[in-house]
Order: structure tokens, then C-alpha cells, then sequence
């Protein structure tokens, strides 16, 4: 069954937002775990918007499952993975002032920046995983990195599912097949929802994880984190 982990960047967000400690960032980690999430997944960026640097070093002793951590690979963010070692790394190509991940890596134009990286996190025992956008060509380049993983870019799935989701999906399946034939890992993620995440999982092949934040807080407001874990492991299930 395709794992989930819960991004809690809006949690922190929240928090952030009046000061003081409420919500809870380690309780809320804590309580999506025991409500059935098999992963959490948190994305500081240079601003500590969201995700501040010190959640980043306490969560780790209340995560009893995954820890993903994502982002940009600077200095500052290299230097917290490797003091972390979280269970797996998810390399993201975000610039300092974006709102939101908008595009996956180019695989083959920073492929030596990309491998030099990952050898670093891999020697330390870290699992790696590239963002990238659903073409042959990134996953190949992905592949030639030595990473143990991509992450699906979803964004453009998931505005063009009411559409057409059978087309919509095509490009993930093409993605996830060459990645598979390569020995590459799948996960996935952005704008995944309950409306649509079933379909997803349902026609990508082997799909090993998936990361979803926003839609799930959304969610939540109205149906709490223990009544929507549940449902997001539904739609994995089928």
C-alpha cells in the first residue's frame, strides 16, 4: 500500500502566525501518527515562513514513522540534513521568494550538482528523492544522479482532473513505468486531495509514497485530523 506522509508546513504556518507555541508542532506530529499517517513530511525554507530550522531538529523525537524533510540544497539546508539524518531527503528547486514548489528539476542540466549532493546524504545513510516533473527524459537524468527516488510533480494532474483525468494521469504512468524499468523508487506529490488522489494512486504504478499538505489541512478545518486520515488511507488502499 502506497505510504502516506502528512506535509505540516500550514500547522507551522498557523503558529506563525500569532506567535507563542499553539498549535503544537511535535503534538500535532504526534497525533497524525497515532491517527494512522506513516510519515511526516516538512519543508523549511530560508525565510522560516513556516517550518522554522529548531522544528526541523526537535520533531525527530517524536517521529515514529518517516521523516521526510524537503527543500532547496544550500549550504544551511545540507548542513541540517546531515546533522538530522532524517529518513529521507526530498530535493526540491524552489527559490527563496516562491509561495509554493512550481516546477520539478532539470535533471540533465544540474545532473553533477545533483549527484555531488546526493552522495553526501547517501553516504550517511539518507534516502534520497529528486522533485521532478512526469517526462522520460528528467526521470532518466534523475536516475543518472544515483538517487534512490523522484517525487512526482502532481500540480498539473491535479488542475487538469476534472478535465480529463484519464489524460491527466497518462504522463504519470509514462513517468512511473520508466522509473520503475530504471530501478527507481516512485513517490509523489502537490495539490493531491481526497478528491483526487484515488485515481491516482489507483493507475501509477507502484507507487511507494505520497506527500500532501495543503488540501489536507483544508480538509481538516472541516473534518478533523482524525476523520481525514482515515479517508486519505482509504483512497490509497483502493
Amino acid at each position: 500500500m502506497t505510504k502516506l506522509s502528512v506535509n505540516i508546513n500550514k500547522v507551522a504556518t498557523l503558529r506563525n502566525s500569532r506567535g507563542g507555541n499553539f498549535p503544537n508542532l511535535p503534538q500535532v506530529a504526534k497525533d497524525l501518527q497515532r491517527f494512522g499517517a506513516q510519515g511526516i513530511t516538512i519543508h523549511p525554507r530560508p525565510d522560516q515562513r513556516h517550518i522554522r530550522y529548531e522544528d526541523a531538529k526537535s520533531l525527530p523525537q517524536v517521529v515514529t514513522t518517516e521523516f521526510n524533510i524537503e527543500g532547496n540544497p544550500s549550504s544551511k539546508f545540507i548542513d541540517l540534513v546531515l546533522d538530522i539524518k532524517p529518513t529521507q531527503v526530498t530535493l526540491v528547486p524552489d527559490a527563496e521568494d516562491d509561495i509554493t514548489s512550481n516546477s520539478g528539476w532539470d535533471t540533465l542540466k544540474h545532473q553533477n550538482f545533483l549527484k555531488k549532493i546526493i552522495n553526501q546524504f547517501k553516504n550517511q545513510g539518507i534516502r534520497t528523492s529528486i522533485f521532478v516533473d512526469p517526462k522520460t527524459k528528467m526521470i532518466e537524468g534523475a536516475h543518472a544522479t544515483g538517487t534512490d527516488r523522484v517525487e512526482l510533480f502532481t500540480e498539473a494532474y491535479a488542475s487538469g482532473y476534472y478535465k480529463n483525468k484519464e489524460m491527466s494521469v497518462e504522463p504519470y504512468v509514462v513517468a512511473a513505468k520508466k522509473a520503475l524499468e530504471l530501478g527507481i523508487g516512485v513517490n509523489a506529490g502537490h495539490d493531491l486531495s481526497l478528491d483526487n488522489l484515488a485515481f491516482f494512486a489507483k493507475n501509477v504504478p507502484a507507487l511507494l509514497e505520497v506527500s500532501i499538505g495543503h488540501a489536507l489541512i483544508c480538509e481538516s478545518l472541516y473534518l478533523g485530523f482524525e476523520n481525514i486520515i482515515p479517508m486519505y488511507l482509504e483512497r490509497l488502499s483502493n
